[in-house]
Parts: structure tokens; sequence; C-alpha cells
């Protein structure tokens, strides 16, 4: 059920960019821009699908790696290496925020090609747009959290229940059959049996819960907050990767590919990480797992596909392509943004172990301000 929704809305964001990357394509602003002579546009091509590959085996190796690493003692998800990689993609996802999406979401909603008559060059829709997409990523992370673990607790009362009446009927028929037959003894018996029951319960009601999750008792809890975390992570993800893989797969200059194929490479790698960094914490089973890292690796390539095959007829300064993709680029720079800083950073950052080793909590925040500070170098090319 998971992957049918994240496949449609997949679907729904490749239909909408596409759509509007291919709207009102004789539209006269930015036409003016130099011819692509037929030698540029074959190296065009081969760049397109040396960056197919690229982004798809980056985007792999990212994901793979923390997912991989609960085999690896040194990567565990509680070793000092995993919360460094973590911290070092965190920084990375914050950086393509604050200085890839958002700007680009900025000079979309300002562009001159937009109407003059509509309200795009009079209100900051980019920032209202990263705004609203901030706050919707709070609301569901809450939600959804309270949510589930509601939904876990309930299930593990109820099997509780169901065992506990079992274990009664047992114990009633066992007493039966070898009952003392002094009173004392046998009131002391029903005092024994019905502590018994109460204790065996409440022991069977969390296994039934720690099994739903995984894990032990102590992070069922850790383990539902970064189920929640790690979807709507996803979510975020999946918006700006379909407009930037559209994009590249769109344009025809080999001198814009070129930087934007190490740049996305390197994205996708350590936004990967930081994916599948939730992904291993979330303790979802292997069907899930495959799904989402699937899911995450093959965006971006699929829109490199659909820009190759739009691209004949794409206008990147028609106002409909240029209103959704700033909004959605906002959006998705909120969501981004949200979820590097409380959690993905602030989580780690609290957690009792990097708060009582010094050296430690220095090395991740070195961590993070090398990923962030690498990431944020790349907007000089891409």
């Amino acid at each position: 059920m998971r992957s049918s929704r994240a496949v449609l809305v997949f679907a729904l964001l490749l239909l909408l960019v596409a759509r509007a990357a291919a709207a009102d394509g004789g539209d006269a602003c930015g036409a003016g821009g130099e011819a692509v002579q037929a030698g540029d546009r074959a190296r065009a091509k081969a760049l397109k699908i040396a960056a197919f590959f690229s982004i798809l085996v980056c985007g792999a190796l990212g994901c793979c790696l923390p997912v991989l690493g609960r085999r690896v003692p040194a990567l565990r998800a509680d070793g000092d290496v995993f919360f460094l990689v973590k911290a070092f993609a965190a920084g990375v996802i914050l950086a393509t925020g604050f200085i890839h999406i958002l700007p680009d979401a900025f000079e979309k909603l300002t562009s001159d090609c937009l109407p003059k008559s509509g309200p795009w060059q009079d209100f900051p829709f980019a920032g209202f747009g990263a705004m609203v997409g901030a706050i919707g990523t709070l609301v569901v992370d809450t939600v959804a959290t309270g949510y589930f673990t509601r939904v876990h607790f309930k299930n593990g009362a109820a099997a509780a229940e169901a065992a506990a009446v079992g274990d009664e009927e047992k114990q009633q028929a066992a007493a039966a059959a070898a009952a003392p037959h002094g009173d004392d003894d046998h009131d002391h018996d029903g005092h024994v049996h019905m502590h018994t029951h109460a204790t065996h319960g409440h022991a069977h009601g969390s296994s039934a819960l720690v099994a739903a999750v995984g894990g032990t008792e102590g992070d069922k809890e850790h383990a539902l907050r970064h189920r929640v975390i790690a979807q709507v992570l996803e979510l975020g993800i999946v918006v700006h990767s379909v407009i930037i893989g559209i994009s590249l797969g769109a344009s025809e200059g080999p001198s814009t590919i070129k930087p934007l194929v190490v740049a996305l490479s390197f994205h996708q790698m350590f936004e990967g990480m930081g994916l599948g960094g939730c992904i291993v914490q979330a303790k979802f089973k292997v069907r899930s797992i495959v799904t989402m890292v699937l899911f995450f690796c093959l965006t971006t390539p699929v829109g490199i596909l659909v820009g190759i095959g739009i691209s004949s007829v794409y206008n990147e300064d028609s106002p409909t392509a240029l209103i959704v993709e700033g909004i959605l680029n906002s959006v998705a720079a909120g969501i981004l943004v949200y979820m590097a800083l409380v959690d993905l950073l602030a989580e780690d950052f609290m957690n009792p172990k990097v708060q009582s080793r010094g050296k430690l909590q220095l090395a991740i925040n070195v961590s993070m301000l090398v990923g962030a500070g690498l990431m944020s170098m790349l907007a000089k090319w891409a």
C-alpha cells in the first residue's frame, strides 16, 4: 500500500512538472538565447546518459551504505562513524535547501517573464512556500508520530488482553485439577494466579508492541519516530528530485550539464546517506527498505528521461513552468530545511551519547559544517 501511494505521488509530480515545462512553449520570453548547434546537442545527449547512470549509482551507493552498515561494526547505527556520516549528510541536505533550492525558487517566482498584472512581483511567494512546507512538515511529523504510536499501543493492549484471557483459562483449568482442599491455600492460590495474570499481560503487551516496531522495549518509540522521519524526508527529496531531473534532461547546452552532473551526483550520494540512516534507525522490514531505496534512486534518473522526452517543446521561462517549479521548489526547500535541522541534526546533537562526549560532539559539528560547506561551494557551478 505504501509503495502504491509513493508511485502515485511520483507519477503526479512528473505529470505536473512535465506539463508545466511544456506549457506556453511559444512564449517569446527567454526564447532569444543562442541557437544550439547539432554537435552541442549530441554532446549534451551523451552527458545526459552519463548523468543518468552517475546519479543512479551514486544515489544507490549513498542510500545503501547505512543499510548494509548494519553488518559492519564500524557503521552500526549507534557507532561514532554513523553519527559523523549522518551529520555530514544532514549538512548537505541543509545546504541543498538554503543554497540551491530556495534561491532558485525566488528567482523563478520573481522572474520578469511572469505576468506584470499578477501578484508575483508584489509578494515573496518563495518564502511563503518555504514556510508552508516547514509548517506542513511539522504538522505531518507530529500527527503521524502520534497516530502510529497510538495504533501500536492499541494493538499491543489488544494482544495483551487476548493473551491474558487465554492464560487465565489455562491457569483456572490447572488450578481446578490440582487445587488444595484447604480454604486458606485456595485463597492464596487465587492471589498468586491474579498476580501472575497481570504481570504476564503487561509483558505480553510490551512484547507485541516491540514485535510490531522492531528493536527492544527501550527504543520502540524511537523506531516509530524514525519511520515517520524517513517517509517525510523522502517526500521532500522526491519533490525537488523530479524538478532537477527534468531540468537536466531538457537542457541542451553541454556547458550547463557538465557541472550539474558532478553536483547532482555528489548531492544524491550524501542525501541518500541521510535518508539511509533514517531507514536504518526506523527498523523497516526488508520489503519496505527495498521499496524506499529504489524509489529514491530512480526519481532523478526517471526525471532526466522525462526531460529528454520533452526537450523539443521545453521552455523553462514560460509562466506556467516558472510558477509550478518555483512553488514546488520553495515547498521542498521548507521540507528539507525542517528535516535537516529538527529531525536529523537536533536529534543527534542532543543524543545523550553525543552530549556526554566532548570529542564526538566537536567531531559531528565539524562534519556537519564540512558537508554544508562543500555543498554550498557547488552552487558556484550548479
